[in-house]
């Protein structure tokens, strides 16, 4: 994990930090030097990051947040900044999903996975880019996407919502950062191994047809043209490049990291 270190003394935000692709994108940031604070609802997250500090004898450490909360979030970026004096990298990770037909899909789901994907992206940002202003020299916003927000799947239309508002606000922001050297681009993940997908592939299989634990998951990645699904070594790859100085002139942009599945 000590590869490069190409972010030696930088300062990293990772929300929804303790588990799956968050996780391992905070690994690989610390794993290249960055002192990185891991963000999730979990407990594991403290856990999480001090196993990723020992490994990279880097500052990270973890602290329990919820995206959603404004008071949460200030308490967070406030350690980040008395931490670090600064913060260079906020990845935007924490998202959610429920799988529902329309009439069965209630009104707090709707409401939880717009809070999560979508409030929770501005909240963060929003704590980030300040700091970011406070101390100058620029910084990068890093917000998850999705396929859906590509396109909409079935039975799943808040979380297509919630998604596309990430790439509107985004780019939002993207123009309104620039001037203080702030780039602000999404990232739009396909099928990657998680806990996530596990849930998918069973809600979508019920609801699709009679599928099989797996089945189903199968089916889909079967038709990505590079043949396989992704990984949180695949994502970090890209988030690794669009937080660096060679991506500097990036900003306001949806990336897919899909293996095909999505071409525009």
């Amino acid at each position: 994990m000590t590869r490069y270190r190409r972010y030696e003394g930088k300062a990293v935000a990772v929300t929804g930090a303790a588990a799956g692709i968050g996780l391992g994108i905070a690994a690989r940031f610390a794993g290249e030097g960055a002192d990185v604070l891991l963000l999730d609802r979990s407990a594991s997250v403290e856990e999480a990051a001090a196993k990723i500090a020992a490994e990279t004898s880097t500052g990270t450490f973890g602290m329990r947040a919820d995206v959603t909360s404004p008071e949460d979030v200030t308490r967070a970026f406030d350690l980040a900044e008395r931490t670090w004096g600064r913060l260079d990298v906020l990845v935007n990770n924490a998202g959610v999903i429920t799988i529902s037909r329309l009439e069965d899909l209630t009104l707090d789901d709707w409401q939880r996975v717009l809070a999560v994907n979508t409030t929770g992206t501005f909240l963060c940002a929003q704590a980030a880019a300040a700091i970011m202003r406070r101390h100058g020299g620029g910084g990068r916003i890093l917000n998850a996407a999705s396929g859906q927000a590509r396109q909409g799947f079935v039975f799943t239309p808040h979380y297509a919502a919630s998604k596309f508002g990430v790439v509107g606000l985004t780019q939002s922001l993207a123009k309104e950062l620039a001037k203080d050297g702030i780039t602000v681009n999404a990232y739009c993940p396909g099928i990657v191994g998680s806990d996530m997908w596990d849930y998918n592939d069973r809600e979508w299989g019920r609801l699709l047809g009679d599928y099989g634990p797996g089945e189903l998951m199968a089916e889909w990645v079967a038709a990505i043209p590079l043949g396989r699904a992704g990984t949180s070594d695949d994502v970090a790859n890209l988030l690794l490049f669009l937080a660096s100085d060679d991506a500097a002139y990036i900003t306001g942009q949806a990336i897919n990291i899909d293996g095909g599945m999505f071409m525009s």
